[in-house]
């Protein structure tokens, strides 16, 4: 992963990228996956990311690999930063007829890994135990300190019930406001404009059906 820095950044139209790892389990979990890696990109426009993902870096990650899944994902909503920047710029309001993404995004303050790793376990057993989830998976830049958690639901009602209802999350997301734990976050929803190639041994398409 590290060698591909130097190429992505001379890749035309893209604004921001991330190389990242993946974690073990439902969710995210501290223990890597060494098999399953993710690139995300956020492009000028359409035309951009079309032309950009034919560029040699990406040729050379598919030559490498068993299975290439690619989510072609339109900005909803998006509020924080990441890096220091705001990456998505939602390109309309309102709320989309078909499935969403979402992505959640922080920086653990160093004195709170110990309590933010301590509830992982349980949400992880809860998303994964889901019946909504279409497709779920932990990423990340840094192994503890910089976690991605990304999940795919069919609607928005279904993606707001686990976030607000569930007893894990729900206790999580109270505990991080009450306890300052992250030095930056950032949490964004997409639609879904197309999916391509293959997920865990099924086309891309059929995992949103």
């Amino acid at each position: 992963m590290g060698l591909a820095r130097a190429a992505m950044r001379h890749v035309p139209g893209l604004t921001f990228w991330k190389l990242m790892g993946s974690g073990t389990g439902e969710g995210f979990t501290p223990i890597p996956n060494t098999g399953v890696y993710a690139i995300l990109c956020a492009w000028t426009d359409a035309d951009a990311a079309q032309h950009g993902l034919e560029a040699p870096v990406f040729a050379r990650y598919a030559r490498r690999a068993a299975e290439v899944c690619t989510l072609t994902l339109r900005p909803l909503t998006a509020r924080g930063r990441w890096s220091g920047v705001s990456p998505f710029r939602p390109l309309s309001e309102g709320q989309s007829t078909g499935p969403l993404a979402a992505l959640t995004r922080a920086t653990v303050r160093p004195a709170n890994l110990f309590r933010f790793w301590r509830r992982v376990p349980d949400i992880s057993r809860r998303i994964g135990g889901n019946p909504d989830v279409r497709l779920k998976i932990g990423v990340g830049e840094v192994p503890f300190f910089h976690q991605v958690t990304f999940s795919i639901w069919p609607d928005a009602a279904s993606m707001a019930r686990f976030a607000r209802t569930s007893g894990p999350h729900a206790a999580a997301i109270e505990a991080v406001r009450a306890g300052d734990w992250f030095a930056e976050e950032l949490y964004a929803r997409f639609a879904i404009a197309d999916a391509q190639g293959v997920w865990q041994g099924r086309p891309a398409a059929e995992v949103l059906t």
